[in-house]
């Protein structure tokens, strides 16, 4: 290790110790140790320095030379960066320090960042970094360690990682408001699913998307191909000006302006299953415990923008789950870095007045192409 001296750190403990009493009896005692031993390793010490630490002499009894009085802050500091050393490790097995690096998307954004203001405020000294990327990727740093969680959406099984239900999110339904009269739908009221797969449904190609498109499909067996999804807008735009009535399907994420001629449900009993995906191969670890736990106090039962879908007639919040191929560029990207907490990266966001993990401003729309 670059040739030089091999410095122990009970070394380093038996020569601030007998520097701090003057004497090899008292250091011994302090040290629970024999004189003998104490002796021993400080004459070690001395010859793999190449320096006399102490003078000896019996008129003077035991004191420092020179080049020991030199030499004792650094001990000191060296004795003090390893108590710092382990006392972060003991931190880290036990959950209260470290860092877990999160990959994320922006449709997470408000249940992560209060999930960390509440995993802060339960264990200060542990960060999260924010790592988004598209969801087949962020599973397979799951795998390959590169991540130590990920969320993600809709997935029920996948290799390698094992999945933690933390909430479902609904599924709300657009379509023509006056198909939805012609359903004799009152405001807010839910469709029959039955009734409504009759209807042309603009669904993601299992192709792009396996997990949404085998959801959907089991719960609508019938269910009646139509027009492809395009982006956001141009769909709900589409669906509110073509003469043949058709549908598409949402997740609640960002909010979008009012859309004329177009009216939303809250579809019954059909949810989108959001889970934290950790490796497969070992329990959690106990920082991701407390992360998994912070999480799961972040589920309500109704997400407000499916409250207000049925209140109102429209959601305040909505973003499709037809599409999900991230949008060009999409790659890693941090929100809580190094040197940061959990809740500084959820207060920076406020204040910017946007999610803290977003690269550039959201077009209303551009969630169709964010992946879950």
């Amino acid at each position: 290790m670059g040739g030089g001296p091999a410095v122990e750190l009970r070394q380093l403990e038996c020569f601030v110790a007998v520097a701090e009493e003057l004497g090899f009896v008292r250091a011994a005692e302090r040290l629970h140790a024999v004189p003998a031993s104490v002796s021993r390793r400080i004459a070690r010490l001395e010859a793999e320095l190449g320096l006399r630490l102490f003078d000896r002499s019996a008129t003077h009894g035991v004191r420092l030379t020179a080049a020991g009085e030199r030499l004792l802050p650094e001990a000191r500091a060296a004795l003090a960066a390893a108590a710092r050393v382990r006392d972060t490790a003991a931190g880290i097995t036990a959950g209260t320090e470290g860092l877990v690096r999160l990959g994320t998307s922006r449709a997470f954004a408000d249940r992560v960042y209060r999930a960390l203001d509440v995993l802060t405020a339960r264990r200060p000294g542990l960060r999260v970094r924010l790592e988004r990327a598209p969801q087949e990727a962020r599973l397979a740093a799951v795998r390959s360690g590169t991540f130590d969680a990920a969320l993600v959406r809709t997935v029920r099984r996948a290799d390698g990682v094992a999945l933690h239900p933390l909430w479902d999110e609904p599924l709300i339904a657009a379509l023509p408001a006056s198909h939805a009269l012609a359903l004799d739908l009152a405001d807010g009221e839910a469709p029959n699913l039955d009734r409504l797969a009759r209807l042309p449904l603009r669904l993601v190609p299992r192709a792009v998307n396996p997990d949404l498109h085998d959801l959907v499909t089991a719960a609508l067996p019938s269910w009646t191909p139509g027009p492809p999804f395009t982006t956001l807008l141009d769909t709900l735009a589409d669906l509110a000006a073509h003469p043949e009535p058709s549908w598409t399907l949402f997740h609640p994420v960002g909010p979008l302006p009012p859309t004329p001629r177009i009216a939303f449900r809250t579809l019954p009993g059909l949810t989108a299953p959001v889970s934290l995906a950790l490796p497969a191969d070992r329990p959690p670890a106990p920082p991701l415990q407390a992360l998994l736990e912070a999480l799961t106090t972040m589920a309500p039962a109704v997400h407000p923008a499916a409250a207000t879908a049925m209140a109102a007639g429209r959601p305040a919040a909505v973003a499709p789950l037809s599409a999900v191929r991230p949008a060009a560029g999409t790659g890693p990207h941090t929100a809580a870095g190094a040197g940061h907490t959990a809740a500084g990266a959820g207060r920076r966001a406020a204040a910017a007045g946007r999610p803290a993990e977003l690269a550039g401003p959201c077009p209303a729309g551009a969630g169709a192409q964010a992946p879950g």
